[in-house]
């Protein structure tokens, strides 16, 4: 009969960040051997214990799974966050001239101004959100097995840019929504990350099956 913690399972989410980020070859053996160890705790100290070691090592492993990743790729990975920058810039100049273009060519003042006004503000943050996922989709894929590392190593470039310009941004009374927005389109960057990874992992293990 198996025991309580033998049914006990570490938290899926940890478990999935681990699969992202782990190269192709070593995911399966980092995944065991915490499970291992999850199952020894979890038995000997609780299932709360168990979880939070399960987090602190996730977290951890991440870090070191990260700098592996580029470690053994550092000029595709360089390149494809250099790359992937530069295309925000490009990408991210077209927004406002698009909406505002539309804006005139509809005349959607004189006929729809609550739709102006929808356009003109929130219609254009939706647009840089856009910008960036496209931004994350293209970096994703240029960075076939370091999708994770390149993201998020470009969402923290940019998460940093705004840190820095942060007192600036107080003292002209930018609100901190705009903050919010700001930091929601760099996370888009990463979640793009996350789903190209998904799928050729997926892919990949169908292949495997077949």
């Amino acid at each position: 009969m198996m025991s309580q913690s033998q049914w006990i399972q570490p938290p899926r989410f940890a478990a999935w960040l681990l699969t992202l980020f782990a190269l192709d070859d070593k995911a399966e053996s980092i995944l065991g051997d915490l499970l291992e160890e999850f199952t020894l705790l979890a038995s000997s100290s609780g299932v709360s214990f168990a979880r939070r070691w399960y987090w602190r090592q996730t977290l951890k492993t991440v870090l070191q799974l990260a700098i592996l990743g580029f470690r053994a790729s550092p000029w595709l990975t360089g390149a494809t966050v250099v790359g992937g920058f530069f295309l925000r810039g490009i990408v991210g100049r077209l927004v406002e001239p698009t909406i505002f273009a539309v804006i005139e060519k509809y005349q959607i003042p004189e006929h729809h101004f609550s739709a102006y006004v929808f356009l003109a503000t929130t219609g254009i943050d939706t647009g840089y959100l856009i910008t960036f996922l496209f931004v994350g989709f293209m970096v994703a894929l240029v960075a076939k097995g370091r999708e994770m590392v390149a993201t998020t190593t470009l969402g923290l470039i940019f998460g940093a840019m705004v840190v820095v310009a942060l007192p600036s941004m107080v003292r002209h009374g930018i609100p901190l929504s705009m903050l919010m927005w700001d930091f929601s389109d760099y996370l888009a960057i990463v979640i793009a990350g996350a789903i190209v990874r998904t799928r050729r992992l997926r892919a990949a293990a169908r292949h495997q099956q077949a």
